[in-house]
């Protein structure tokens, strides 16, 4: 694999961008790989790439039912963040946004991370509390964070209104390390990597069943036949359910709609990532000039890829009030991801009652910026069985009432 540099793109102008090769190869699959790992987005393909770069096995096999990065990777409002109330959490999250900063430079491919920073609206007096209480964990934690005041919350973001009339701006959470990275660039950097290290990333093959002998897994059955494996990983966001079931076992999880949209372009505004959980609204501004708005999840379990006309209208009546600067913009796109939630709203990292089976999901509104850290975590579990930062998102947890309960920290308002 050649490496991209202002010297290669100088050298290829002069050719008329004629030398440029494949970013990664489309192979036909073989006949056993060491790990098979379902789902070709941000977080399967971290963990095939960890797998090769931390623990050497790369007889490995990314196999995803339509295209790289198609499902919720490509379906986000890629914020990055850590500042999370429980340890565990904190730790993955950190881990995550610590690899985000050098991401480019370790895959040779610009993931335009840009550490902007992020802030969280305090706007009632509960989570004023809730969120001075996360800013003391984590100090203790090594979580760079502070609670910081309204007058100094307008001086990140002058175009917010402090004095909305139903929920006022009484402070913040802010993170200062935390920002946004380009969602398609992430899973490309990882895919090519990977491909470079002679892993297969196979597209446009489902996966539809799960092969097994004596209580171990064998290998699945595929759109393009029958391929074996030693380990198998399953990371398929919105969809693990429904893998579960092909293997044999059941998760603790449900799946719905999250959506999003972005305006037409327009002159930059704001420099920061601003999240107002009481509405559930969050709101930065893209590259190219949009203004990239998230909302609710919805309120009932489907597989849409779209999103629904009470949210949007929640949610940017909402963001009208913090922000009257935007109210005359118009739509440009509008979508939605299919997010998979547990009770705690945390993830599951975790061996399955399958032998040589893994699971990873349940990342509900956060899956992005968790991507390098959950692919180092799930990378290390399945190559040593074991790994310090996914130990406490184990299935037992459920079993045995050790939840890590983040509805707060993540955001998320039902």
């Amino acid at each position: 694999m050649r490496r991209y540099s202002a010297f290669a793109i100088a050298r290829e102008a002069m050719r008329h961008h004629l030398g440029w090769e494949r970013a990664w190869k489309s192979p036909t699959p073989k006949a056993q790989y060491d790990v098979i790992i379902v789902g070709a987005g941000g977080h399967g393909l971290a963990t095939a790439y960890y797998l090769g770069k931390n623990h050497g096995i790369r007889n490995v096999a990314v196999i995803e039912k339509g295209w790289l990065g198609g499902g919720n990777t490509g379906r986000n409002t890629t914020i990055i963040r850590s500042n999370y109330l429980q340890d565990p959490s904190a730790a993955i999250y950190e881990k995550a946004r610590s690899l985000y900063e050098t991401l480019s430079q370790d895959l040779n491919y610009n993931v335009m991370f840009s550490p902007r920073g992020v802030m969280m609206l305090a706007q009632t007096e509960h989570e004023i509390r809730g969120y001075q209480r996360t800013a003391h964990a984590n100090a203790l934690q090594g979580v760079a964070t502070e609670f910081i005041s309204p007058r100094r919350v307008k001086e990140l973001c002058p175009i917010i209104n402090i004095d909305g009339p139903r929920y006022p701006v009484l402070g913040a959470l802010w993170q200062p390390r935390g920002g946004t990275a380009r969602h398609d660039a992430v899973a490309w950097g990882y895919a090519r990597a990977c491909s470079d290290m002679g892993m297969d990333i196979i597209q446009q093959t489902e996966v539809t069943g799960v092969k097994r002998e004596g209580g171990r897994v064998v290998g699945v059955e595929t759109t393009k036949g029958y391929i074996g494996c030693s380990k198998l990983g399953i990371v398929v966001a919105g969809h693990s359910g429904v893998m579960a079931e092909r293997a044999g076992f059941r998760l603790p999880i449900e799946s719905v709609a999250l959506q999003a949209l972005v305006s037409e372009p327009i002159k930059p505004i704001m420099d920061v990532v601003v999240m107002a959980n009481t509405v559930h609204g969050y709101m930065s501004q893209s590259d190219k000039g949009e203004m990239v708005i998230g909302g609710g999840a919805d309120n009932y379990n489907n597989y849409t890829q779209r999103g629904s006309f009470q949210h949007v209208e929640e949610t940017v009546r909402a963001l009208i009030e913090t922000f009257p600067i935007i109210s005359r913009l118009k739509m440009l796109r509008w979508w939605g991801g299919i997010v998979d939630m547990t009770g705690d709203r945390s993830p599951i990292i975790s061996k399955t009652p399958v032998d040589g089976v893994f699971v990873n999901c349940g990342w509900g509104t956060g899956g992005f910026k968790a991507i390098p850290g959950s692919g180092w975590a799930m990378a290390e579990l399945m190559a040593k069985g074991h790994s310090p930062l996914a130990d406490a998102f184990s299935l037992g947890r459920f079993r045995e009432g050790r939840f890590i309960d983040e509805s707060v920290a993540a955001g998320v308002a039902h």
